[in-house]
């Protein structure tokens, strides 16, 4: 008998179990349809179909023995189809409790993105000191010990990166070159 002609006879009435490829020929596409139906979405349909689809393909010899297989997939993909949609519908619950706008946060002040720039002209033995003892409020005697060296020298990097810093942020420079 040829594939031809086994495809004609409905596969509940054969002496022998369908092979997979046969159910998934005739079945696949009747099943996305009733998905695209539910879902509204053909890639969805797909999707959940193909993955029913797999799960039998699994357990194959099992399935292969009910009585009707094909119910057996179909309930598989609706019971897919359920939890995508519900999971589909939790997620938009969430995101429409969430505020409708994002709250908006200023950008750097300019004095802050010239701060910025500065310290970034600094060596960086410099840079770190003024960065240490001004923001993050340690002592020269902190930063000595941190750095492994003396204090004098701690006092030094803070005096010239000052030096350096205010002669690039000094307002009064600014106004008297315009």
């Amino acid at each position: 008998m040829t594939v031809a002609a086994q495809s004609e006879i409905p596969i509940a009435a054969r002496d022998h179990p369908p092979n997979f490829d046969e159910m998934y020929a005739a079945h696949y596409a009747d099943l996305t349809v009733q998905l695209y139906a539910y879902f509204g979405d053909r890639q969805e349909a797909q999707d959940v179909a193909q993955e029913a689809f797999c799960r039998a393909l699994a357990r194959w010899n099992t399935v292969a023995g009910y009585d009707d297989p094909v119910a057996w997939i179909r309930r598989i993909a609706w019971n897919l189809a359920i939890s995508r949609w519900r999971r589909a519908r939790t997620a938009l619950t969430f995101l429409r409790r969430q505020p409708a706008v994002e709250p908006q946060t200023a950008g750097p002040s300019p004095e802050r993105v010239a701060l910025v720039a500065a310290l970034g002209t600094l060596p960086p033995k410099q840079r770190r000191a003024i960065v240490l003892h001004y923001l993050a409020d340690m002592s020269t005697a902190e930063i000595a010990t941190r750095e492994r060296v003396a204090e004098a020298t701690v006092r030094s990097w803070l005096h010239r990166g000052r030096s350096a810093l205010a002669a690039q942020l000094d307002p009064a420079d600014k106004e008297g070159g315009a």
